[in-house]
């Protein structure tokens, strides 16, 4: 099915539209500042370079969790696994309640949620600046990955990734 957006729509509503169609992995970013956990939902991650190894990733400017990733120079990406929807949902929040009943641990001193499909903690490389974000590209020090189905986002959805079969 395909939506056809009339030329006088909005350009940012027609964006907006037009990138919901575009299947993401759903993460949670973490920073630590004095001991205090911060993490929120991030659908905007991608593996940036395998020399060095980089990822990036674009926080709001609003964000308590760029405030504390600047603060300390660091950041964690938490990759969520298709059982964890309710986690996605839970870090997409306001608030600076977001850890409470949520398994995790301090790795590499970073806030790190339990059971994710992927584990990625990184030293603030560069911000660069995005509009109403802010691009932060980051220098890998340590990944993890469990073999886990990845919590998807599309069409406003969160889903995981299937396999086309043999026949397409």
């Amino acid at each position: 099915m395909s939506t056809r957006i009339d030329s006088n729509t909005d350009i940012a509503t027609a964006l907006r539209e037009a990138m919901s169609t575009v299947c993401t992995p759903v993460t949670v970013v973490t920073a630590s500042v004095s001991d205090t956990p911060f993490g929120t939902t991030v659908s905007a991650f991608s593996s940036l370079s395998m020399d060095p190894p980089m990822v990036l990733v674009a926080l709001s400017r609003q964000s308590d969790t760029l405030r504390a990733v600047t603060t300390s120079g660091h950041f964690g990406v938490n990759i969520l696994g298709s059982e964890q929807a309710c986690l996605a949902a839970q870090f997409a929040t306001k608030g600076v309640d977001k850890f409470v009943d949520v398994p995790w641990n301090l790795s590499s001193g970073l806030p790190r949620i339990e059971g994710t499909s992927v584990w990625i903690a990184c030293d603030v490389a560069e911000l660069v600046d995005g509009g109403d974000h802010v691009i932060i590209t980051g220098d890998v020090r340590r990944t993890e990955s469990l073999v886990t189905a990845p919590l998807t986002y599309h069409r406003r959805q969160f889903g995981t990734h299937a396999q086309l079969s043999s026949k397409n």
